[in-house]
């Protein structure tokens, strides 16, 4: 909730500061005009056409870096599942009497897995899951390490089971390093300045009018503030209101199929 609300707080902070400068232009032009009727627009179409374009720019890359990341995390939970699943399938090749240890360490460490990201906003608790992940990772590797070679394993034990767990393992690190990748606040720091340059730029060219134009007065700080929202939205997928919780249902099926 604190991320929603910190977002939603940003996106309202960027409309009202782009109304004011929408009015601070209009009022610049307005005075422009007065004192030079015929060369307060020289020159200003080139100057609002390049701020405008690296506007558009700026808003299609933070976008689509952030719909790409989205997808990216989406892509590693069915990852995760499928090397869980695996590597769980293959504690068959171990000695009948040590599989059910073993099976044991995997249910305990999937929830584990599914903790970490259920008590998100939680960030503490959520860092406590992945300990106690981590420290389950260990100790089902050297249980494999242990059990492959007693009597009664398969021949090839070791050798099948120890590269699934280490792909479950590397896809758990790739998630949570994903979890954290985002881009430099500069980056949204520039959107914003371009943002609020525009309104100024933008109030500049709607100036000489007897009224204003209130649609578009409203309309462009509106827009752009909703397309910041989005694309922070989407950037932290598992504390706003856009989620991937639904690709989870991966893991919880995998979970129940291990009772």
């Amino acid at each position: 909730m604190y991320q929603t609300f910190s977002t939603t707080l940003t996106a309202i902070a960027l409309f009202f500061a782009m109304l004011v400068l929408l009015e601070v232009g209009r009022r610049v032009g307005n005075k422009r005009l007065a004192s030079d009727p015929e060369g307060a627009r020289a020159g200003t179409g080139a100057v609002e056409g390049a701020v405008f374009a690296l506007l558009g720019l700026l808003i299609a890359f933070t976008f689509s870096g952030a719909a790409s990341r989205f997808d990216a995390r989406r892509d590693l939970v069915v990852q995760e599942s499928n090397a869980i699943g695996t590597a769980y399938l293959r504690v068959d090749l171990l000695p009948t009497n040590t599989q059910p240890a073993m099976r044991e360490m995997f249910r305990q460490y999937l929830d584990a897995r599914l903790d970490v990201y259920r008590v998100l906003p939680d960030l503490e608790a959520a860092y406590a899951a992945v300990g106690r992940a981590n420290d389950l990772q260990k100790d089902i590797w050297n249980a494999a390490l242990a059990n492959g070679q007693q009597t009664g394993a398969m021949p090839d034990a070791i050798k099948l089971l120890l590269p699934a767990l280490n792909e479950m393992f590397d896809i758990a690190s790739s998630r949570t390093m994903a979890a954290q990748m985002h881009p430099p606040t500069v980056i949204y720091g520039l959107l914003y300045l371009m943002a609020m340059a525009s309104a100024l730029l933008a109030g500049y060219g709607m100036s000489g009018g007897r009224s204003r134009s209130w649609l578009h007065v409203i309309a462009f700080p509106a827009v752009m503030a909703i397309a910041v929202f989005i694309i922070i939205d989407i950037e932290y997928p598992r504390l706003g209101l856009i989620k991937v919780d639904s690709f989870d249902k991966a893991l919880v099926d995998l979970r129940e199929g291990m009772d």
